[in-house]
């Protein structure tokens, strides 16, 4: 669990510096140039469509997670508007909550206790 916690800081604090210096010198155009490559129909535009379906897993996992709640709908949205930058502190956060439990931290607190 230990070398999984330092891959999630090491995704954060790697994306949290990417995106400061991109932001630096682009400004903040990611929603016009992501969907632009997409409407281009090249490679770029490929990576940038195969990347939407993985968050929307993600946004979709974090929903299921948390029994759609309002709070799981939330993190649903979180998840896939803030990409691998909100899951690894999530993900951080809550291997710390569950204890290092991954069964608990895939499935969620109470799925994890009703499937024993």
């Amino acid at each position: 669990m230990n070398a999984f916690r330092i891959l999630l800081m090491g995704i954060f604090i790697t994306i949290s510096g990417y995106t400061a210096m991109v932001v630096s010198n682009h400004g903040m155009g990611l929603l016009q140039v992501f969907f632009g490559d997409m409407a281009k129909m090249g490679w770029p535009g490929q990576f940038n469509l195969d990347f939407m379906c993985l968050l929307m897993l993600s946004a979709l996992w974090l929903a299921w997670r948390q029994h759609f709640s309002p709070i799981g709908i939330f993190l649903g949205f979180a998840g896939f508007f803030g990409g691998a930058f909100f899951l690894s502190a999530y993900l951080l956060i809550e291997s710390f909550r569950v204890e290092g439990d991954v069964k608990a931290l895939l499935l969620g607190k109470v799925r994890a206790r009703t499937s024993e």
